[in-house]
């Protein structure tokens, strides 16, 4: 197949592409007039850096999978993008420069996408290595706690390079899934055996729990060694829908529920940084003076946005704390207000139901697994996102994917999504051309 073919194999990935590199663009002009900023050098170059890198992540596409799913690369274009241009706002209000750091973890994280779909020509390979990686992502789950941490950092999960500091939890959470992935399609047979049947439910044996046990005892000591419980809820959630997809059993969810409420009852005891979170989730105005300041203001502002919002470049975003990643979020609440939000989580909803496609698509349980699981690890992450900065639920300090500033995540994610992609392509890929390209090789 020659390099012309492969591009119009990805025709309508580059119809998107074309319409997210419009959408961009604009938006960057749109808040420029409205801080009424002439258009120079600055803007022009990040408007062209953006545009550059997805021209190269498409052709780049066309070459290594030209058969993988062509709605996600466009989806994350728009996200990453809009990401860009808050980011950008947020900048001018607050006088930090984060934008061009943001643009060049960007290129970083495509190139690591690229990367990943070069060398995993066949994602089965991965399973040969379930053990090793399951190992190298709880060294890197724990290795913050270890790590010696700066004065005043609350939550222990940065580890420090000279000027860099890296998130490992954001790479961990792909390991770790990539480890229970094989673990349940090798055992689904420990997962499925009838045990006690209870409530018109049939629950395993309790020496099957193991496993699922194990993932608990995990998240409960990363909470309390950590103090923070964001990434331990989104691994546990997420392994625990692995286990139901793979098994259809709802008593898992049920054990899943007990084992949640029972960690986050004893780590809130013991964690002031957790009942504090609790207590601004009950009554956030009530705190308002000092924990509860950041969800207030979050609050206000979105509420203040209303459902069109105040228009990109024209509310106060800059009064909430650490809202370039925690909160991004709540800063396009409240200028791009309901409706703007509620596109961004249908955004989402497109990227997560792409990739259950991909699971369905799958010819093996081990794609399927994976393709699933990461697929749900963004749609929770998302979820705990939202509820978080409305109130609906604790404040967990996990960042949105895509979006938020800082370079882990980035990196991170563009490497779920070519796993992704890369099953994508194999199970789309036709069985005559897949042979042929076997013969090739």
């Amino acid at each position: 197949m020659n390099t012309l073919e492969r591009l119009k194999l990805r025709r309508t990935e580059m119809w998107l592409l074309i319409l997210a590199t419009l959408v961009v663009p604009i938006m960057f002009i749109s808040l420029e007039l409205a801080m009424g900023n002439e258009l120079g050098t600055h803007i022009l170059m990040l408007m062209g850096g953006y545009m550059g890198i997805f021209i190269v992540a498409h052709l780049a596409m066309a070459w290594v999978a030209p058969f993988a799913d062509q709605i996600m690369l466009p989806v994350v274009a728009t996200l990453n993008g809009i990401g860009l241009v808050m980011i950008y706002r947020l900048d001018e209000a607050t006088g930090y420069s984060t934008v061009n750091s943001q643009l060049m973890w960007t290129v970083v994280g495509v190139t690591l996408m690229v990367a990943v779909l070069l060398l995993l020509r066949d994602y089965k390979s991965l399973s040969r290595y379930s053990y090793l990686l399951g190992v190298v992502g709880i060294v890197l789950l724990a290795l913050p706690l270890v790590w010696p941490q700066p004065g005043g950092v609350e939550a222990r999960i940065w580890i420090w390079l000279g000027p860099f500091s890296i998130q490992p939890g954001e790479f961990s959470k792909i390991l770790l899934l990539l480890f229970f992935a094989q673990l349940l399609a090798t055992k689904r047979a420990l997962f499925t055996v009838a045990g006690y049947r209870f409530l018109g439910m049939d629950f395993p044996r309790l020496r099957d729990l193991a496993p699922i046990l194990v993932v608990w005892a995990l998240a409960i000591l990363i909470m309390a060694g950590a103090n923070d419980f964001g990434p331990a809820l989104l691994l546990f959630t997420t392994v625990l829908a692995m286990v139901y997809l793979a098994t259809g059993r709802g008593s898992w969810l049920l054990i899943g529920a007990v084992l949640v409420a029972v960690g986050a009852f004893a780590v809130y005891q013991v964690s002031s940084k957790i009942q504090e979170r609790v207590q601004n989730f009950v009554d956030p105005v009530a705190h308002y003076d000092t924990t509860g300041y950041q969800l207030s203001q979050s609050l206000f502002g979105m509420s203040w946005g209303g459902i069109t919002g105040t228009g990109i470049g024209q509310g106060y975003p800059n009064m909430i704390p650490v809202v370039h990643s925690d909160f991004i979020l709540a800063a396009i609440g409240e200028e791009l207000g309901l409706i703007g939000l509620a596109a961004i989580i249908v955004l989402f909803g497109v990227f997560v139901t792409r990739g259950m496609r991909t699971a369905t698509l799958a010819r093996d349980s081990y794609g399927k697994l994976v393709a699933s699981g990461l697929s749900m690890t963004i749609m929770i992450q998302i979820f705990v996102v939202v509820a978080g900065i409305s109130s609906l639920m604790p404040m967990t300090g996990l960042t949105t994917p895509f979006m938020s500033q800082g370079g882990s995540s980035l990196m991170a994610n563009y490497i779920l999504m070519a796993i992704i992609l890369r099953i994508s392509d194999s199970a789309r890929r036709p069985v005559m051309s897949k042979q042929a390209s076997e013969v090739a090789a």
